[in-house]
């Protein structure tokens, strides 16, 4: 049973889908004018703790210029050697994070809650909108698009108020990323944009009611719509068994923090037991949450500036594709 929204907070959060998760990057990107002069985007991408397997996969399919298996091994292993005594010099870092909730009659937050999206996306589990210390942040994203940052980058100011840095962790309206689609085949449609954002969000049944300006075919019954789009893009976190996992606004974060900017309003989830974080969070965390939980030192935001722990390296850059199949099979049964 969905829950109601008020200025003390959002009670509850839909799972973020497969592909948001898994997807290079959380954030609605667009390539500009310069940056499409160029085929490639520049990559930070986490060493050291993510596997080598992982770092090793992702240089020879993405890397522009590929290093050997070899040189990269090396790389990761001095970085692993780092890692090892972060792990006792660092033990605890990410427990019992700082949560400062927003007042509950603070103008910018009831102008946030005004937002549509803020109620139908995030009506699962117990939230509020508070803030948070990035420095005390886990993440599970093992690459950040600098390309992309920069771009943000070029939005934000020296000296940012609170309500700048507000609307920029949670915005109330975005220019949304180029997208194109068209037919394919009779029963396939095909969905693309420079943006990673972009996402299957779900069949929505509807009414012929719903459609207007658009002639129906015929008498209707009713209507499926197979939903292709963008996501709410709102800076959030889960919180669970005491720690802050960073859900969704890696960049965002990232380009704050490199603005020595740490405390951000963010949309923080509460999450009271494993069954839940299986339904909000990511595959990576899902897959591994004891290492998120309950490792003395997991992957900090803190990581990607720390330069033993990164390599930076231009990726060949890629379009996103999202493809939607639909099948008809109709006939009859026997009469009851």
């Amino acid at each position: 049973m969905n829950k109601e929204i008020s200025a003390y907070g959002i009670d509850a959060i839909d799972k973020p889908l497969a592909s948001e998760c898994e997807s290079t990057s959380n954030e609605p990107q667009t390539i500009d004018a310069t940056a499409q002069q160029n085929d490639a985007d520049e990559y930070l991408y986490l060493i050291g703790q993510p596997t080598l397997k992982q770092f090793i996969h992702f240089v020879r399919d993405r890397a522009v210029k590929p290093e050997g298996s070899g040189d990269l091994t090396e790389e990761w292993q001095a970085a692993n050697t780092v890692v090892r005594v972060l792990e006792k010099d660092e033990a605890g870092i990410a427990d019992n994070p700082a949560i400062d909730p927003i007042s509950p009659d603070n103008e910018l937050l009831l102008e946030f809650l005004k937002n549509p999206l803020v109620r139908n996306s995030f009506n699962t589990v117990p939230t509020e909108v508070a803030y948070v210390n990035l420095n005390e942040m886990v993440v599970y994203q093992h690459h950040i698009d600098l390309t992309f940052v920069q771009q943000l980058e070029r939005r934000l100011k020296p000296s940012m108020s609170e309500a700048d840095i507000f609307r920029f962790c949670l915005p109330n309206e975005r220019p949304l990323p180029p997208a194109k689609w068209s037919r394919l085949h009779k029963d396939t449609y095909v969905f693309v944009s420079p943006s990673n954002d972009l996402r299957f969000l779900g069949v929505m049944p509807l009414e012929g009611k719903h459609v207007q300006g658009y002639p129906h075919p015929g008498n209707l019954v009713g209507l499926v719509g197979l939903a292709v789009g963008f996501g709410s893009n709102f800076l959030n976190a889960i919180y669970a068994e005491g720690r802050l996992i960073l859900n969704n606004g890696s960049h965002r974060a990232y380009a704050l923090r490199e603005m020595d900017i740490t405390r951000v309003p963010c949309i923080v989830q509460h999450v009271s037991s494993r069954e839940e974080l299986n339904v909000l969070a990511c595959t990576a965390v899902t897959n591994a949450p004891n290492f998120f939980l309950k490792e003395p030192r997991p992957m900090m935001l803190k990581d990607y500036f720390d330069p033993r722990l990164r390599k930076i390296l231009p990726v060949h850059r890629r379009t996103r594709q999202v493809t939607v199949k639909f099948e008809i099979d109709d006939g009859f049964v026997p009469a009851l």
